[in-house]
């Protein structure tokens, strides 16, 4: 975030010394030094043990200034503006908790020294929102101290980064002026337990969280085509689905579900905050051998995931996380960073499918799923062709036809291939497709587990010959998926280290990192007495589609099981906290990440307790909280 036209300093330059003697730096990440910081661990701050955010991000400057000087800091937020819905901070020295106060922009309560100065999501802050330290209140103006704005020097003996304008209304309220005509000021967060004036921050009405079922009339809308087979993902899609329809069940196309833009706004924040306590964890399992060969990840591969990891740059352009949500809560299932599905369906089908059975109520819960990932791609490292791998797979076949149209909108080179039948070596040692291009971009829909299960058989699971399997190899043979994909000069979406995220091992791992937390449900890799007392979930750890799933009730009996092909892998144990069954239908609430931030959501269904490759999904629309308050 530039603030005018001069050079930003690099990364890490002292730009000033705010009151109470603390430093302030420039937080310009395009100008980072590899060799000061040579992976993501290296960006984490820390004080006196305490981690303070990633260096040199607002939110980091913020918890490391109330430390030092007032001794609590806020909690975790994946986003600055989540801070204006706290309530509490943590007093470090005993634990004990301290109220926070917010009052909105032009509250009769005016900032004050010391107090924490918000922005909401949008414009220069787009996405984030922002925070700053106010240090400084007059009645026409207020000084404050911040990072990630500006990256300039200070001048000479200046104690604060930015000085904002301010008016006092007849009435009394404090209106602020922000800098940035795009931008908006929320307010500013006070630890008082003086409630006079402030934010009225009270739960949500938790029968906003549960979904409902609509029908719209009957007009022989399924004897009509609605679906652009001109377009080649479409026309995929139906020949995928044979015909034109959403839902397989013929009772199931006049049907959707809505939820309210108070679950939205929750799942939105959920989605945000859970990306990056899934990194946190990556980053805790990849600093602990003993945590990672839980994994059962072939350990020739581990300082390639390292690498992969800590190459900042090397970044997951999408995932998708598995939700239930309901009046009971919001509880994440798992986060599938590798080879996530549901894309089209979510970003083009329902929509269409809206527009033409009528069940237009409300907004789609995706319309700004396509445009975010088309700035991902726009924002990746991709130089030259990027080749799309898919298997034969007729899911997969739309699926890479919806990237390939997302790609092309964001200026990439793309060739799709199917399958490696037509891969071969060339004279460098390099695969190139059928045209004789060497490989180097791929976004893949084949999983990791794929080429890893190639290992797995070549080294026929010898412990030593999987220590020193050798992936950069040319072989005598027809390139296989794995000579791809692990190949040193193959850059992979979604990258290598996403092993981790997406194998059901973090469950535990999040668990034991943040236990209780509101978000999450007990995991283990053993199996608990407080996990049979209340019903567990058996996963295998790198399972997909719903594979080798049990759940057992409170007396440890088999209540519901599904078949695959992941039997041999290993367990986790997850509380069960079954799918909310409305009308028949158990309802997943799935989400996107895009660039680790939200980016929308789809509905998948099914009569059973668990979601598979082959549940349906289901339109899902977003109404007004009061719309639907005034029908319960």
């Amino acid at each position: 975030m530039v603030s005018d036209s001069t050079k930003p300093t690099p990364f890490g330059t002292l730009l000033g010394i705010a009151p109470g003697n603390v430093p302030v730096y420039s937080s310009d990440y395009d100008s980072a030094d590899d060799n000061e910081l040579p992976n993501r661990h290296a960006y984490r701050s820390y004080v006196d043990g305490v981690f303070m955010g990633y260096k040199w991000q607002c939110v980091e400057f913020a918890r490391r200034w109330l430390y030092l000087n007032k001794g609590y800091i806020f909690d975790d937020v994946a986003m600055a503006y989540d801070i204006f819905r706290l309530t509490s901070a943590r007093l470090i020295a005993d634990e004990s908790r301290l109220p926070l106060k917010s009052f909105r922009n032009g509250s009769l309560r005016h900032p004050e020294v010391g107090s924490l100065l918000i922005w909401s999501e949008g414009g220069e802050f787009e996405v984030t929102g922002h925070v700053a330290i106010i240090t400084k209140v007059m009645p026409d103006r207020l000084h404050l101290i911040e990072q990630n704005v500006g990256h300039h020097v200070w001048p000479e003996g200046q104690d604060y980064s930015r000085e904002l304008e301010a008016r006092i209304s007849d009435d009394g309220g404090y209106w602020l002026r922000c800098s940035y005509g795009d931008a908006s000021i929320l307010g500013w967060v006070i630890q008082t337990d003086d409630d006079q004036h402030a934010e009225n921050i009270e739960p949500d009405d938790p029968t906003l969280f549960d979904l409902q079922l609509r029908h719209v009339p009957d007009k022989g809308q399924a004897t009509r085509a609605w679906l652009n087979i001109a377009n080649p993902a479409e026309e995929a899609f139906v020949d995928m689905m044979g015909g034109h329809k959403l839902a397989s069940r013929v009772e199931d196309d006049h049907k959707y579900m809505v939820m309210t833009e108070t679950a939205e706004r929750e799942l939105k924040r959920a989605t945000n905050e859970l990306h990056a306590l899934f990194m946190h964890a990556t980053d805790y399992v990849l600093q602990n051998d003993e945590l990672l060969s839980s994994f059962n990840i072939p350990p020739a591969l581990w300082p390639k995931i390292h690498q992969s990891w800590d190459n900042r740059r090397n970044q997951m352009i999408t995932g998708r996380f598995d939700f239930s949500v309901s009046a009971q809560g919001i509880k994440v299932y798992e986060y599938n960073c590798d080879s996530a599905s549901c894309y089209m369906e979510a970003g083009i089908i329902q929509e269409k499918w809206a527009k033409h059975y009528g069940g237009n109520e409300g907004d789609g819960s995706a319309t700004e799923l396509i445009d975010e990932l088309i700035e991902a791609w726009k924002n990746s490292d991709v130089k030259g062709v990027i080749h799309i791998m898919q298997d034969t797979d007729l899911e997969e076949n739309y699926h890479a036809l919806f990237m390939k149209r997302t790609m092309e909108k964001a200026g990439l080179n793309c060739k799709v291939i199917k399958g490696v039948a037509n891969l071969r070596w060339d004279e460098e040692g390099d695969v190139v497709d059928a045209d004789g291009v060497k490989i180097r971009w791929v976004w893949k829909t084949w999983a990791w587990e794929t080429a890893l299960d190639q290992i797995r058989a070549e080294c026929d699971d010898d412990e030593q010959r999987l220590r020193d399997y050798q992936t950069d190899t040319p072989r005598s043979t027809a390139p296989r998926l794995v000579d791809v994909l692990l190949r040193k000069d193959v850059m992979v979406y979604e990258p290598l280290w996403t092993l981790i995220p997406s194998n059901k091992a973090i469950l535990p791992v999040l668990w034991m990192l943040f236990p209780d937390h509101p978000y999450l449900l007990e995991s283990s890799f053993e199996l608990s007495d407080s996990l049979k007392t209340n019903g567990y979930v058996s996963k295998p750890i790198a399972g997909r589609c719903g594979f080798n799933i049990s759940l057992f009730d409170g007396e440890d009996a088999l209540m519901e099981e599904t078949a695959g092909r992941f039997s041999h892998q290993d367990q986790i144990f997850q509380a069960l906290w079954k799918l909310p069954d409305i009308e028949g239908y158990r309802s997943q609430v799935c989400t996107f990440s895009v660039a680790g931030h939200y980016a929308g959501s789809c509905l998948r269904v099914d009569p059973t307790l668990v979601i598979t490759k082959d549940s349906d999904l289901m339109t899902l629309r977003v109404i007004e909280s009061d719309s639907q308050a005034s029908k319960t």
